[in-house]
């Protein structure tokens, strides 16, 4: 019962929901308390609403965002509950009393000078804000002043309403003792409080403490480009929950010959990016995008198909490659789009194909095949259980932007998977590691997933008490607890890397003082690794587990696992190079034969209908190395997915990537011979750009700004004339 309140009410844990419940009940309790009227009542009441409120914000409680919706935000609850104090002096017979006029004028006063700090802190945090915003880029010529201490803009509106604490207190216990002096010193300690507040955010209104002009900022970093000289950028636009996207090719971008660069477009996505010692430029503006210096460029790579890519397709001195996020069989993996680019890089032969039956206008000569750099580190199955007793991972994609039932085997056939692997004749631990937009669309697909977690914790709790599964655990006791420390060890030093060594600041701040450290980079990669090794350790062989942090991450599962249930997706074709068993839903019912037909990475696949009684056969395959009769297809089907081992994924990718510099690079040498040496050739438009002449293609450009698409789905509308004239260019 109340796992299921915590579902419905969205919220963390039985503590938080305790506290919900506690504001619920509170706030009519308080209320009740200045009617009747109660003092003994009104103080507890008023007491629990404070604690249960600020533990709501503390643990930032979904319900603090929906309470905020319905006109019972921070401000306004905490007015509320200094009109009940009032109520209370009214109905307690101070109505005429000098002690009610003072409470009155004081909280009034109070609630005046919350104006101009809320004021103050928003002139600060915008007068701050960067044009662009940069990680390992020197910007030691423009002065950035140090931020504000955190304790002064860290929720500056919670902390400066508690400040009322001092009031409500004084006033009670005025009431209590009949001495009003304690109401006067609770009052004016409010008041001094807030003006100290005032005080102290003052000094970083001077301009010398403020950013410097965008004008100043957009020169240095032109400066540091014309200096740098990037040849090889990776373009990204999306939403914070799409940062995984990018994140996946850093690694890979890191290892390119030349001089790469990131180029971001949402500031959320830097605050979510990886650890890299590779320069990355945030530039949200599209105006300034285009007066960026980014002439030496000669390769960008996109990795989704966004509407924002089109300010950055428009630059003709540099070839424009789509790498996706993700090789699978999906429509959004044959993207109409995808022909505004020069180039398209697949993983292997299977990519190449899979255009050319759609016939979306990508013509085979523009196909690059450079293997999977990222799945270096999926290690291939031996043949042999890792465990004593097999692990499965499910790993259903999300609901995607349509209602197919063919893109996620969550609502048809997720429950009947869960349940036939968590109630095995012979015992399964289950690893269920969903998507993470999984519920984002589609409240059916939300409701499903959290059934399944439900499935798994109560199948999780009734092994925890299983006399086999107790004696396992005793036995791995002293191992586990030993991982745990292991755990908070690397924590706390990837939590000190991550922040720079401890430094904190704003956005401006953080790009001042951020330095490329490839040494910190590889500690990190390093200590990454070890706190995964370490995470399997803490948890039992047995112990099914719900996997949705993004610290544990995918392919750990897949090394851990024995074979893995999916549906069509990038996942698939990425197992594929483990080369262990796996089994594909087909959630749409085509049928297998019709399935296999129509997605190439389920040919080596126990196809599975949504009853999913076809998991007999998949556990077969992973506890009897004689039973798996699909060993020989799948071997088959990695070279055609993933492309050969030889040469290595990562020299295929670079090749690719310099002969690509170089067909830019002729291009260049050739229209400037045809126009003339003095042509400036580096980015069209910029005296239009710059002089606001070209008004209307930065109302075209606002335009093309949509949201991400977090599975590579072209945006509606995309392909603007604008964008067809890019593509004809190139």
């Amino acid at each position: 019962m109340i796992s299921k309140a915590i579902r419905l009410a969205r919220v963390g844990s039985g503590t938080e929901l305790a506290a919900a419940l506690l504001v619920g009940l509170g706030y009519p309790s308080v209320m009740l308390a200045a009617i009747l009227p109660n003092v003994w009542v009104f103080v507890p009441a008023l007491l629990v609403t404070y604690a249960a409120d600020r533990y709501l914000h503390h643990c930032g409680s979904y319900l603090i965002n929906r309470l905020a919706a319905v006109r019972a935000g921070l401000s306004i609850r905490f007015l509320v509950r200094q009109l009940l104090l009032i109520l209370l002096l009214s109905r307690m017979g101070y109505g005429d009393e000098p002690l009610f006029y003072v409470t009155v004028a004081g909280l009034l006063a109070f609630y005046a000078l919350q104006v101009p700090q809320s004021a103050m802190v928003t002139l600060i945090r915008l007068r701050r804000k960067l044009p662009v915003v940069t990680r390992n880029v020197d910007l030691a010529d423009i002065a950035i002043a140090d931020a504000p201490p955190q304790r002064l803009m860290s929720r500056p509106a919670e902390k400066m309403l508690h400040l009322d604490l001092f009031a409500m207190v004084g006033v009670l216990v005025a009431v209590i003792t009949d001495r009003d002096v304690f109401a006067y010193v609770g009052l004016a300690l409010t008041l001094a409080g807030a003006f100290a507040y005032l005080a102290m955010l003052l000094p970083y209104l001077r301009p010398s403490r403020l950013a410097p002009s965008d004008a100043k900022v957009l020169a240095a970093v032109d400066d540091w480009l014309r200096a740098y000289r990037p040849t090889v950028i990776l373009y990204f636009s999306g939403s914070r929950d799409s940062a995984y996207q990018v994140n996946m090719w850093l690694e890979t971008v890191g290892k390119l010959e030349g001089r790469p660069l990131i180029f971001l477009r949402e500031r959320a996505i830097l605050s979510q990016l990886g650890t890299t010692s590779v320069p990355v430029l945030c530039v949200p503006g599209g105006v300034h995008l285009m007066n960026l210096d980014l002439s030496s460029v000669r390769v960008a790579l996109y990795a989704a198909n966004v509407g924002k890519n089109i300010h950055m397709l428009r630059v003709p001195t540099m070839k424009h490659v789509f790498i996706g996020h993700g090789d699978s069989d999906k429509l959004a993996s044959v993207n109409p789009y995808s022909k505004v680019y020069d180039e398209v890089w697949t993983a292997g032969r299977a990519g190449r194909d899979r255009y050319a039956l759609a016939d979306v206008g990508v013509r085979d000569d523009d196909i690059v095949e450079v293997g999977r750099p990222q799945l270096a580190g999926i290690r291939t199955g031996s043949g042999s259980l890792a465990h004593p007793i097999p692990t499965v991972l499910y790993a259903p994609t999300w609901e995607g932007w349509d209602d197919n039932p063919g893109n996620t085997s969550l609502l048809l056939a997720g429950e009947n998977i869960v349940r036939t692997l968590l109630n095995s004749e012979e015992p399964v631990r289950l690893l269920y590691k969903p998507h993470p937009f999984t519920g984002t669309r589609s409240a059916q697909a939300g409701a499903a997933h959290r059934r399944i977690v439900a499935m798994i914790e109560e199948a999780t709790l009734r092994r925890a008490s299983d006399p086999r599964w107790v004696r396992e655990a005793a036995a791995l006791q002293g191992v586990r607890a030993a991982a745990g420390a292991e755990l908070s060890r690397i924590g706390a030093r990837l939590a000190e890397l991550a922040d720079g060594g401890g430094t904190g600041g704003d956005e401006a701040e953080r790009a001042r003082d951020s330095v490329a450290d490839v040494a910190g980079e590889a500690e990190t990669v390093r200590l990454r690794d070890e706190w995964n090794a370490a995470y399997w350790r803490s948890t039992g062989w047995w112990e099914h587990q719900v996997i949705t942090a993004p610290e544990v991450r995918l392919y750990d599962c897949f090394n851990e696992s024995d074979a893995m249930v999916s549906d069509i997706s990038s996942v698939v074709s990425d197992f594929i190079a483990s080369g262990k068993p796996y089994a594909v839903t087909d959630s749409a019912a085509l049928g297998a034969e019709e399935f296999k037909r129509q997605n190439t990475a389920v040919r080596a696949a126990v196809i599975l209908s949504n009853e999913a009684g076809e998991l007999a056969e998949l556990l077969a395959a992973v506890t009897d190395p004689a039973a798996d009769t699909l060993a020989e297809a799948r071997r088959e089907l990695k070279d055609y997915l993933l492309g050969p081992d030889e040469p290595t994924s990562m020299e295929q990718f670079n090749a690719a990537a310099q002969a690509l510099a170089a067909k830019a690079e002729a291009r260049n040498v050739g229209v400037a011979q045809r126009l003339g040496a003095d042509q400036d050739l580096a980015v069209p438009d910029r005296e239009a750009a710059s002089s606001g002449a070209g008004t209307g293609e930065s109302e075209a450009l606002a335009e093309a700004d949509a949201a991400a698409d977090p599975d590579a789905v072209g945006v509606p509308g995309a392909e603007t004339a604008e964008t067809k004239g890019t593509s004809a260019a190139h």
